[in-house]
């Protein structure tokens, strides 16, 4: 086993907030600059550039893992992360069913559908920075019904965290982890020892990549290892 780095919550053009830059073969050519080792793609609400990441990652020998950052009823911000597109795509399905609204670019931003080629394969005209009709439980018991991971998106910052919207972690919600994207905040620090901690950049723009990481002891760059990791199983853990 060795350690492996991995940002786990990176933003392509899709998302309304991420810049044009941001591009699926574009993230992953600046993920092996950072040297990085896993990456997971986190578009607010959608998962459509997943697959291109997924294919340009594997050019660069890069791990890309499907991802969502969800915004819940409640404002919450989660991260939904799979081990396939498949189930990725069919998290996107549950949300696009529960979000309401079309998007303003000339307010929200452009919400590009991207290929590995760097081309424009299309335009997203739903409202992804919109919240979804869905509890935070409901979003948890989806993501964890198709075999995800679901984690508490920057729990250290003052707007879309668990804390901002609600003041606490609800006891039987059933979180993976928590993620820090800052600096760990006094009642951050009394949770370390209740969940597993992760670190991401949240990343919108290609210099922020990797700028937060978290490093896994693990043997393989793959989801089924940062499961384990996170559970610390059979001496997976996560580092920092």
């Amino acid at each position: 086993m060795r350690i492996f780095k991995a940002d786990l919550h990176i933003h392509s053009c899709l998302s309304p907030c991420g810049d044009l830059d941001m591009s699926p073969k574009a993230i992953v050519k600046e993920s092996k600059k950072k040297d990085l080792n896993i990456i997971a793609i986190c578009d607010h609400n959608s998962a459509e550039n997943v697959s291109a990441a997924v294919r340009a990652g594997k050019e660069e020998g890069i791990c890309v893992i499907p991802g969502l950052e969800i915004c819940s009823k409640e404002e919450v911000h989660l991260l939904a992360l799979f081990n396939d597109e498949v189930d990725a795509l069919k998290m996107q399905d549950v949300i696009y069913e529960n979000l309401e609204g079309t998007n303003r670019p000339e307010i929200f931003g452009d919400q590009i559908v991207a290929n590995e080629y760097d081309e424009v394969e299309g335009i997203n005209d739903r409202l992804l920075i919109g919240a979804t009709r869905l509890s935070i439980y409901e979003i948890e018991a989806a993501i964890h019904r198709l075999g995800g991971i679901c984690i508490l998106s920057h729990v250290d910052r003052p707007s879309y965290s668990i804390f901002s919207q609600l003041g606490f972690i609800p006891k039987d919600l059933k979180v993976d982890a928590i993620e820090i994207s800052g600096k760990i905040q006094d009642r951050v620090k009394s949770l370390v020892h209740k969940y597993p901690v992760i670190y991401s950049s949240d990343a919108h723009f290609l210099n922020d990549i990797g700028r937060k990481h978290t490093e896994f002891y693990m043997e393989k760059a793959e989801f089924p290892e940062i499961c384990m990791a996170l559970r610390g199983e059979m001496g997976r853990r996560v580092l920092s």
